[in-house]
């Protein structure tokens, strides 16, 4: 910068002005205290060989804009858990990486065979594995658990989350194992081979229960620290009906059946109901062997099959499916192949139960409230049944929820991988290693399922059991439970790490 001196004729330079402007360009990179560092480990890696190479430490700092005092730790090595190019920002955790990471999978191993650890398991389990670690910790000795200030940075560091675990029963999660799957899959795809079937000739049935009073209530919004929010329901138990759906692998549905809890059937009962809807009553409202002969021959008439083109029907093992002649003799005159699901797993392999029903009881659900909200003071009944269903089924009944499921359940295409190891979890922790005498194999077992195959010639029922045989035991396979309530199996991984002696474990 140049300007003229007081005295006339005198050109000088203010050195002063120039230096002063360049530090303050320098001073912009440099890094202060107390800010979050914005170097990566990448520009550390580069630092360092700067300065080994001979590099002024200064130049470097103001280059890489890491602070000197960092440098010079990670040079010298003087960094009790971060040396070199390893970055550790704020405190350590109590638990190294290696025995967090550890920890995590074992909680999402014992999730996934149906034993997840609650929050308060997670903090004792923690406490246990610092003090038999005798890693330092500041947890809380008198409860013997950690802190919840660790558990949530513990969620947010693993992606770790606190769900509602869903009901399962203990048939559920013995009854879907491998061999009853490949089993399954076995026949399904000799069926298909055989008689060259395609995604329109590939239908699967269910039912489930419609109320008059909504099973759950949504959400609504109200004054926050409001301890009571109520919903106005049309009473306080509701009556039963029974509505049977039918679909196949491309998509497409058949009208669906209503079963009634009546003597006397009334036209009224249908007003409203999807076209092509039938309905029948019975005394309980519940599927029976006669409400089904009567879909059975519902489906028929729908579907039209033949002999150049049967179709199959997959459906579960109820007994007013599976030992219903009546139904099985017009299946097999009419060219349906019937196929029943090994007992206890439609949660996963029934493409109506797995892609459908979800969304048809929440549909349900809010075409109900709406029906309240448009009729005060009155309640609603097995008259309106078929109105609510109406409205709720053409939102639920789409072409991508119906192929969905049979996808997902590897029905079609098909395909006995789509389930994974973690799938089978739950079978593998279930299964006791004890001998099991073998249980006979007979017409009237409660796990025979009954297939029925039609042929051009003549038709033929064929009762098979995929579970269970005359000469395996009931569950096929063995396999010892890796579930230790004293976490013993981690422990002695975790004593490793610091190379402490441990019994062990018997």
């Amino acid at each position: 910068m140049v300007f003229k001196n007081k005295k006339p004729g005198i050109l000088t330079y203010n050195y002063s002005v120039i230096i002063h402007v360049n530090f303050m360009e320098l001073n912009q990179k440099t890094p202060k205290r107390g800010r979050a560092s914005t170097w990566s480990p990448e520009d550390l890696q580069k630092a360092l060989e700067a300065l080994r190479n001979k590099y002024g430490l200064n130049e470097v700092s103001r280059l890489y804009g890491i602070p000197k005092p960092t440098l010079k730790r990670h040079l010298d090595g003087k960094n009790k858990f971060a040396n070199g190019n390893v970055v550790q920002r704020g405190r350590m955790t109590v638990l190294p990486a290696e025995l967090e990471n550890e920890l995590v999978s074992h909680i999402n191993q014992l999730e996934g065979m149906l034993f997840g650890l609650t929050r308060n398991d997670i903090r004792c389990l923690a406490y246990q594995i610092a003090e038999k670690n005798g890693l330092s910790h500041r947890f809380n000795k008198t409860e013997g658990m950690a802190g919840k200030d660790w558990f949530r940075d513990f969620k947010k560091r693993h992606n770790l989350s606190l769900r509602q675990p869903e009901a399962t029963s203990l048939a559920r999660s013995t009854s879907f194992n491998k061999i009853a799957v490949n089993r399954f899959f076995d026949k399904l795809e000799s069926i298909i081979t055989e008689n060259k079937l395609d995604a329109l000739r590939i239908f699967n049935t269910d039912e489930t229960a419609l109320s008059t009073v909504q099973k759950k209530q949504q959400k609504v919004v109200s004054l926050t620290g409001r301890h009571q929010v109520g919903k106005l329901t049309s009473a306080e138990r509701g009556l039963t009906t029974t509505a049977i759906f039918c679909a196949n692998a491309a998509g497409n549905a058949i009208p669906p059946m209503l079963v009634y809890k009546r003597k006397r059937m009334k036209g009224e009962l249908l007003d409203g109901a999807p076209p092509g809807t039938i309905a029948v009553c019975n005394e309980s409202g519940w599927m029976t062997a006669d409400s089904f002969s009567e879909w059975m021959d519902h489906f028929i008439n729908s579907v039209k099959p033949s002999k150049e083109k049967p179709v199959l029907l997959i459906l579960d093992g109820h007994t007013s499916h599976s030992k219903n002649l009546q139904a099985i003799t017009a299946a097999s005159n009419s060219c349906v192949i019937m196929l029943s699901l090994p007992p206890h797993t439609t949660h996963k392999l029934q493409p109506l139960d797995v892609s459908f029903f979800k969304p048809l009881q929440s549909c349900y659900v809010q075409e109900s409230d709406k029906w309240l909200f448009n009729h005060p003071g009155r309640g609603i009944t097995v008259f309106q049944v078929a109105t609510i269903l109406g409205r709720a089924y053409p939102r639920a009944a789409s072409v991508a929820n119906f192929a969905n499921g049979f996808l997902k359940c590897g029905i079609w295409p098909c395909n006995r991988h789509i389930f994974t190891e973690s799938d089978f979890e739950t079978s593998i922790c279930s299964v006791i290693n004890i001998p099991v005498e073998p249980i006979p194999s007979t017409s009237n077992s409660q796990h025979d399922q009954l297939l029925v195959q039609s042929s051009s010639d003549s038709s033929t029922i064929v009762a098979t059991s995929p579970l269970t045989s005359s000469n395996e035991p009931r569950f096929g396979a063995t396999a010892q439970s890796s579930i230790n309530s004293n976490y013993s199996h981690l422990e002695l991984s975790i004593s490793a790490y610091n190379a402490i002696p441990t019994e062990p474990d018997g």
